[in-house]
């Protein structure tokens, strides 16, 4: 079992002392619980890409760089790569210059993007939002595959006749994993081609994605591919606190200002503390609370799920840069061992 954690740098005032964050400073305590993470014994470290002025990390890659030269073992992925959106040819590039700064760390978790900022940012078509992603994945799928990149090109990708994509990266083969949030066809695809997975649980109860991890392995047996190399991943939102208490009172409001902000974009009815608590009850979505209460939850939906990396945002809206480092302690050294010694 891998442990880990992900967030997308978000900025603006903490709600809870009034503190305002800019995207300097963020990026700078970034760095800096990235290496603490990696200190602590966490496995992998992801940062999503967005391009909205509520997020500092529109360029993970440039991030996960600067905590390359700060950390020994943890792995460095993004979560997500908007590949719909880039070149295939510059997210291989940029990943691979990262792996040879990490001496092989590197991962790349692609995927179609929750929000839609960058298709029109980069000049790309919303109708074509799923044909961008299925065509760049194949192309940057072959460009992993060997030095020398033949394209025939497509409908959003140009011709390449025989030319060489540099740097290649320090391991064999980048790590190149599809994260899916609701969509059974994502899931289909990442079983088909045979790369890992990584299922992104926001909202109701994360039993409910048991389909999906079935789904993905009767993809990969369909296909032939070899389940003992391929890993799923369940991805969260919670928070780990010295009490229950704690931690529901340092993670609601941050949490709360994120979900507001975002529902009032799609549509949502705005959320409260008695909706906040049930979500973080045995059944619900959150995984926020003491360590022990963090663990029996990882526990009881591991035997559900059969997952073997647990990745959790903690960093949902400005949370004080003290308390963000604590928890990410708590999780590495009370969480993640426990977990590891009860599924040994």
């Amino acid at each position: 079992m891998e442990f880990g954690l992900y967030t997308f740098g978000d900025v603006g005032r903490n709600p809870l002392t009034g503190e305002l964050v800019g995207p300097s400073q963020r990026l700078r305590n970034l760095v800096e619980e990235i290496a603490l993470a990696d200190e602590a014994g966490l496995d992998v470290f992801g940062l999503g890409e967005h391009h909205r002025p509520d997020y500092a990390v529109s360029a993970p890659a440039v991030v996960l760089a600067a905590a390359a030269m700060r950390t020994k073992q943890i792995k460095l992925a993004s979560a997500v790569t908007v590949l719909s959106s880039d070149d295939p040819v510059r997210v291989f590039q940029q990943f691979a210059t990262l792996d040879g700064l990490s001496e092989g760390r590197a991962e790349i978790i692609a995927g179609r993007g929750s929000f839609i900022e960058s298709f029109p940012l980069f000049g790309y078509d919303l109708d074509d939002y799923d044909t961008l992603f299925a065509e760049k994945l194949a192309m940057l799928m072959q460009i992993n595959e060997g030095e020398k990149l033949t394209w025939p090109g497509g409908q959003h990708t140009p011709e390449v006749a025989g030319r060489g994509v540099y740097p290649r990266p320090h391991q064999e083969h980048l790590a190149i994993w599809i994260a899916v949030g609701g969509t059974p066809q994502s899931v289909v695809r990442a079983g088909s081609l045979g790369l890992p997975l990584a299922v992104a649980v926001i909202g109701g109860e994360p039993a409910r994605f048991q389909p999906f991890f079935k789904l993905y392995d009767q993809a990969v047996e369909r296909e032939g591919h070899d389940r003992s190399k391929l890993r799923t991943s369940l991805n969260v939102h919670g928070f780990v606190g010295a009490t229950s208490q704690e931690a529901a009172d340092t993670f609601y409001a941050p949490q709360a200002e994120v979900m507001n902000r975002i529902g009032r974009e799609r549509g949502w009815g705005p959320t409260n503390r008695a909706q906040f608590d049930l979500s973080r009850g045995p059944k619900g979505a959150l995984f926020v609370g003491s360590p022990a209460e963090v663990t029996d939850k990882i526990l009881a939906m591991h035997e559900i799920l059969g997952f073997d990396r647990f990745v959790i945002q903690m960093a949902i809206g400005v949370i004080e840069h003290r308390t963000l480092l604590k928890a990410i302690e708590l999780f590495a050294t009370k969480v993640a061992p426990e977990v590891r010694k009860a599924l040994a």
